[in-house]
């Protein structure tokens, strides 16, 4: 950890955790563009994936009066509404949590440490959500709603709330939010904020928060006076396992060529429902090639810079040396821990150096036995045993 800044020193120890929750507990984005996409199409109007993000953080109502601006759609704010709103309550128990909402809510929860939640939307929506979560709900001391309170976030009346209802004072208070609304709104209630933006490469736009991290993974509590996190082993943080799987594709040579490391990369579009799901960064696990075995390997998940960035790509490290490459054999992936965030780096060394030190990592992960068995795993076992001799041969 040498060379990360410290932190700002806490004068006193955080005692309560407000959290927001859509974007920042929840992946509400998937479901907005599941039912404003098809209204904006059936008024004949093209959806514009890259205009999601002036929805974030907003109420309801200023979220619907932005669709309608945006398309020229011929509704009032409330017509709108009223239209869309039983087409997102169908929709609540679809919506997933941000990886490292389970784990964040339970770790508060069985240190005892109190909890609100504090959002934009109304309560009756909140309790919605929620309702679908497993344990969620016992798990918060207060939930406040937009409808409560006199201002919607960027207003700091919501997180003061909070802080009233949980019997504390907002200096005593550390805010988790994704959006910049959220923010001004904490850090105009004078609580200490973290920003876990929803937005991707929108880091600049949150320097007013105390702290920037990529992801829930990444949040360490113990910087805030707060219990640490005990499940890190050597480095790595297990996860619920997901599998993904496709024909390796011609990348850009950018692992071979600029690195020294061969990536096999997949094609994002085959999954790209489930790399929206998951944080970008490193990670590790199994790969099974068809007519090859299963190897160890390490991979990052990230935003790349030769694709328009609603694009995330997957580029797994193969431990191993091959000595040739295998474009269009099938590769099949059991992602099975987390290492880091993306990270920017000061040159192409430090670059490599950070490369082979995940590498190092997994390699050595892998080999504990809460790791290793999912190298036995069916998906990979099925992978190899439905390979004939004749698959994906190079001609």
């Amino acid at each position: 950890m040498r060379g990360m800044a410290a932190p700002k020193p806490i004068s006193r120890l955080i005692s309560h955790v407000i959290l927001d929750l859509d974007g920042t507990l929840l992946n509400t984005d998937s479901i907005v563009a599941k039912v404003v996409k098809p209204f904006i199409v059936k008024n004949g109007k093209t959806w514009d994936s890259k205009k999601a993000h002036k929805l974030v953080g907003k109420t309801p109502y200023e979220a619907a009066a932005v669709v309608l601006e945006d398309y020229g759609l011929p509704y009032s704010t409330e017509e709108f509404l009223s239209m869309i709103t039983p087409m997102f309550s169908e929709q609540w128990c679809n919506i997933k949590p941000l990886p490292g909402a389970n784990r964040l809510i339970k770790h508060l929860k069985s240190n005892g440490v109190p909890t609100a939640l504090a959002s934009n939307s109304p309560r009756s929506n909140i309790e919605g959500k929620i309702s679908c979560q497993q344990g969620w709900k016992e798990s918060f001391s207060a939930i406040v709603g937009g409808d409560e309170v006199e201002k919607g976030k960027p207003s700091p009346d919501i997180f003061l709330e909070a802080a009233k209802r949980m019997n504390t004072t907002p200096s005593n208070c550390l805010v988790i939010e994704d959006s910049l609304p959220g923010i001004i709104a904490g850090k105009a209630a004078e609580m200490h904020v973290i920003a876990v933006p929803s937005v991707p490469k929108k880091t600049a736009e949150f320097s007013s928060a105390d702290e920037v991290i990529n992801s829930l993974l990444d949040l360490r509590p113990e910087k805030w006076g707060l219990p640490p996190f005990n499940d890190w082993i050597e480095g790595t943080l297990p996860i619920e396992p997901w599998f993904i799987g496709g024909p390796v594709i011609k990348g850009f040579g950018r692992g071979s060529k600029v690195l020294g490391i061969p990536t096999a990369n997949l094609p994002a579009e085959n999954f790209s429902d489930v790399v929206s799901e998951h944080t970008s960064g490193v990670y590790f696990g199994w790969a099974g090639l068809s007519k090859r075995g299963i190897y160890k390997m390490v991979m990052s998940i990230g935003w790349n810079p030769y694709f328009d960035n609603t694009e995330k790509t997957v580029e797994p490290w193969l431990l191993h040396d091959f000595g040739e490459d295998f474009y269009g054999e099938e590769l099949c992936l059991a992602i099975v821990g987390y290492i880091r965030p993306e990270a920017n780096f000061p040159s192409l060394e430090s670059l490599i150096e950070r490369i082979r030190e995940d590498g190092r990592i997994a390699e050595k992960a892998l080999d504990l036995p809460m790791y290793a068995k999912y190298k036995d795993s069916p998906y990979l076992r099925n992978a190899l045993q439905h390979a004939s001799p004749t698959d994906g041969r190079q001609s």
